[in-house]
């Protein structure tokens, strides 16, 4: 059996890499954002934000991927917009790839951020504070180092979910062969025609 990989497979892989690296990068700041809320903030409906989040986790993909369709299809509310003031098509492109490789990871990353917050105990900051470090500093030399594995750890998993993405993905990105063909794509594909 001949393993050798053609320049479509490489097309395939590097693509699949590429979408979710941008997908990563892209949600990185949003989730820390919302981790570091949710572990340290309190607030009316923070239960509900905190649903919200995990919302693609119990969604089919598939399912996942029609809402975004409905929300960045032609006709939906933001893809509307976004072609009648920039000309933007999101719908099956390359973009529609990263946002549901994003939209289907983020909610490992916020998890994995958030609990990482959450472990950090006060008493480091409170004696950082009183040796007269600002809270700038203390966030930067103490906090961020002590959440750095829960950060990485969030990055791993969103990463992971995002190269192995299908439903969402075919729904609202398509199938199309060197512009949104992923490798779970790629795969199927594959598996489905005869002599695949």
């Amino acid at each position: 059996m001949d393993f050798t990989l053609s320049p479509q497979d490489w097309t395939v892989i590097g693509l699949s890499l590429k979408v979710s690296l941008v997908a990563v990068a892209v949600m990185l700041p949003i989730a820390f954002a919302l981790a570091w809320i949710l572990a340290r903030w309190r607030f009316p409906g923070k239960l509900l934000l905190d649903a919200l989040v995990h919302l693609p986790l119990v969604l089919p993909p598939v399912v996942l991927g029609y809402l975004l369709l409905v929300v960045f299809g032609r006709r939906g509310p933001v893809g509307s917009a976004l072609e009648a003031w920039f000309g933007i098509r999101i719908a099956f492109s390359g973009a529609a790839g990263v946002i549901a490789c994003a939209v289907v990871g983020f909610p490992l990353m916020v998890r994995a951020i958030r609990q990482s917050a959450e472990a950090i105990d006060p008493r480091y900051a409170r004696a950082a504070r009183s040796l007269g470090a600002s809270e700038l500093r203390i966030f930067l030399t103490v906090t961020l180092p002590l959440m750095s594995p829960g950060i990485l750890t969030g990055i791993t998993l969103a990463f992971a979910r995002a190269v192995g993405e299908f439903g969402a993905t075919i729904t609202l990105a398509g199938n199309i062969p060197g512009r949104t063909q992923t490798l779970p794509l790629a795969l199927f594909t594959v598996t489905q025609s005869p002599g695949g």
